[in-house]
């Protein structure tokens, strides 16, 4: 007796699945452009104002204006919307991984922080700021 074959048409429960796969992938290549300080394929927007100091990161895995005379309203708004998608991704890593949101953004801060080159600016937990 042969066996039976699979139907070649996927289940829509296949489809949502896959779907929901394609969608996690995005946002976490979305979020990992943000958060990724350089060396990536394409330009970060935090470049720039990271290089001339006036944006720094934190020991918490957010970003953060070091020099408030220097940062523009473009840069105050990039600021709020990059930590507004490393809050979405750190919480969401959170919950898949049985932690906290804090506790993920600090293991992140230490990716940003090794992967950021000599020059940029790093808020301690005690509240000073260092050049690397």
């Amino acid at each position: 007796m042969s066996k039976p074959t699979q139907s070649s048409n996927p289940t829509p429960k296949r489809i949502r699945r896959f779907a929901k796969i394609l969608a996690s992938g995005f946002i976490a290549l979305m979020v990992a452009l943000a958060v990724a300080p350089s060396g990536s394929a394409l330009a970060d927007p935090l470049d720039g104002p990271r290089a001339s100091g006036v944006v720094g990161e934190r020991f918490d895995g957010y970003a953060e204006i070091r020099d408030a005379g220097g940062a523009t309203g473009a840069v105050k708004s990039l600021i709020a919307d990059i930590n507004k998608k490393r809050k979405q991704f750190y919480t969401s890593k959170a919950q898949s991984e049985g932690t906290s949101a804090d506790q993920v953004g600090r293991i992140y801060a230490k990716t940003i922080y090794q992967k950021a080159p000599g020059g940029y600016w790093f808020k301690t937990e005690s509240g000073s700021w260092r050049q690397k």
